[in-house]
């Protein structure tokens, strides 16, 4: 990623065609070391294509990738039982509560 960047900023400098040393040098400025392999292989990769191509043809598939937010649905069917399920949850609740109240009269605490 951080070859590709490089790669990038000397594009947006001018520079249609980067050379690995090029690209070298840029990491080198910020102190990042360069993994040649990877290098190479991003050069060879772009070599003759133009960025602003490539980006614009990666929007168009990105676009078409599902993105989720489908997720919100499953809660009318839920509802669709009835009204006495909030009913049964409420006295669930109460009971569980005064389960808890009943654990403090123990005369300690966990933390005494």
């Amino acid at each position: 990623m951080k070859h590709l960047a490089a790669y990038l900023l000397l594009g947006l400098g001018g520079n249609t065609s980067p050379s690995a040393s090029d690209i070298k040098g840029v990491l080198e400025s910020v102190g990042v070391e360069a993994d040649d392999e990877r290098l190479d292989k991003l050069i060879s990769e772009l070599k003759g294509k133009d960025i602003s191509e490539l980006i614009s043809e990666g929007s168009t598939k990105l676009a078409s990738v599902p993105s989720g937010g489908g997720g919100g649905g499953g809660g009318t069917a839920a509802a669709a039982g009835g009204a006495a399920a909030p009913a049964e949850e409420a006295k669930e609740e109460k009971k569980e509560e005064e389960k808890e109240e009943s654990d403090e009269d123990m005369g300690f605490g966990l933390f005494d």
